[in-house]
């Protein structure tokens, strides 16, 4: 979900949904995401503004301006906090036809759902867990939407292969993505920020773009007319 609704659709709108499709994507991620849910609406915008500003002082998460993974993550969960609470200052521009559900955005963000997620998390580990050490993966998983943004805008930004030269310090993660639904190919993404499928090179599988392409045979989405060259 936060490749494929948060990433994808919410900040590129690499395809249409209706709005009942909308709900229903948005209730996944609350699920999937569970006490890490991450708003679809703060998520949208802010991308869009990374993609406008990378590495500069205006891009809300760039290692360029943080000096170390923690800052950064505390600047972006500030900056995503005033996008939430709808206390920023960001151009109009910005956030139009951002999707935004007032409901769950409520009920993804309170404390109460999050620590039912969190104790819910726990309750699996003390019936599963098999070793001590399963336990230390709990954090990773209480904060699962955050770590997977902090390992493509820290660590995409610093290490791995570039494909194309842009404005920016985007890097291709791995030459084979098998963690971050293709995520990880950043540097191809920001060369081709509207393109669904992030993968350019054949060994560039992108888990998510199979995916996507069946759910435009299906109906269930529909990809912009000549996606490929649809470039943000």
């Amino acid at each position: 979900m936060q490749t494929f609704f948060l990433h994808r659709y919410a900040a590129h709108k690499m395809f249409t949904m209706s709005p009942g499709w909308e709900k229903f994507f948005y209730t996944l991620t609350w699920i999937f995401q569970g006490s890490s849910f991450l708003s679809p609406y703060a998520y949208g915008v802010m991308h869009r503004l990374h993609h406008a500003h990378a590495d500069t002082e205006d891009d809300p998460h760039s290692p360029s301006f943080s000096s170390n993974l923690f800052d950064m993550m505390w600047k972006t969960k500030n900056y995503y906090n005033k996008i939430v609470h709808r206390t920023d200052s960001i151009e109009a521009r910005f956030k139009k036809g951002v999707p935004h559900w007032e409901f769950m955005e409520r009920l993804g963000d309170s404390w109460m759902s999050r620590l039912g997620w969190g104790v819910l998390y726990t309750l699996i580990y003390i019936q599963f867990a098999t070793a001590w050490w399963m336990f230390l993966l709990l954090p990773i998983h209480y904060l699962m939407g955050p770590v997977h943004g902090v390992i493509i805008n820290w660590y995409a930004h610093k290490y791995g292969y570039v494909n194309f030269k842009v404005n920016d310090t985007a890097r291709n993660l791995m030459p084979f993505d098998f963690l971050m639904m293709g995520e990880s190919y950043h540097n191809n993404h920001h060369k081709f920020g509207g393109r669904a499928n992030f993968g350019i090179k054949w060994h560039e599988f992108d888990p998510t773009y199979p995916l996507i392409l069946l759910l435009n045979a299906l109906h269930v989405i529909k990809l912009k007319p000549n996606n490929d060259l649809n470039y943000m």
